[in-house]
C-alpha cells in the first residue's frame, strides 16, 4: 500500500476516491490559512487540487502524497514534490498537515523521507521551497531540514512576498 514509510508514516499515492481526505485536509481553513488568499477551499477548488496532484503524478512521478500514520491508517496530510524547474531537476517541497499532527514531528519526518526520496529516486539536484512570512512553524521546519534561505518571491496564490529557500544535495542526503 505505501511505496515509501519511516518509523512513524507511510506515504502512498493520491487516487480520485481520496476526495473526502483532500476535504478534510484542505477544506480546513487552518490548514490552507498560510496557503491561499481565500483560506479556506470550496468543494470544486479542493477537487481541482485533487486532480491536480494526480495529473502531477502521471506527468512527473511525483505530487503532495497524502501519508498517513503506520499504527493505525490515520491521514496525516500530505507531504512531496512538484516540479519547480524540470530540465535542471529542481522540485519543489512541501507539507501539509491536519491540524491534530501539528507540533508532532511529523512534518520533519515525513519531510526527510521526501526529500531522500527526491535525491535518491527520482535524481533531483535542488529543493525548492517556501512559506507565508507569518508561518514561522513552516520556517524552523524547513531550517531543520536543511533548507538555506535564498530571498523573497511572489508567490501567487497568495499575493504576498514568501520567504524562499533551498536544498542542495549532500553526501549525507
Amino acid at each position: 500500500m505505501y511505496f515509501l514509510t519511516t518509523s512513524r508514516v507511510g506515504f502512498r499515492l493520491w487516487s480520485k476516491d481520496d476526495i473526502e481526505l483532500a476535504s478534510a485536509l484542505w477544506g480546513d481553513p487552518e490548514v490552507t490559512h498560510f496557503i491561499d488568499a481565500h483560506h479556506r477551499l470550496d468543494a470544486a477548488q479542493i477537487e481541482e487540487k485533487l486532480d491536480a496532484e494526480l495529473e502531477m503524478q502521471e506527468q512527473h512521478g511525483m505530487q503532495y502524497w497524502p501519508i498517513f500514520l503506520m499504527e493505525n491508517g490515520q491521514h496525516v496530510g500530505c507531504c512531496g514534490l512538484r516540479p519547480k524547474d524540470v530540465t535542471a531537476r529542481v522540485f519543489e517541497f512541501g507539507v501539509h498537515l491536519r491540524k491534530p499532527y501539528w507540533g508532532s514531528g511529523l512534518a520533519a519526518e515525513a519531510g526527510h523521507a521526501a526529500i531522500n526520496y527526491a535525491f535518491e529516486h527520482l535524481k533531483a539536484r535542488r529543493l525548492f521551497a517556501g512559506h507565508h512570512p507569518e508561518n514561522h512553524g513552516s520556517r524552523r521546519l524547513l531550517e531543520k531540514l536543511g533548507f538555506i534561505y535564498i530571498g523573497d518571491q511572489l508567490y501567487p496564490p497568495t499575493g504576498l512576498e514568501h520567504p524562499s529557500y533551498m536544498l542542495m544535495q549532500t553526501t549525507s542526503n
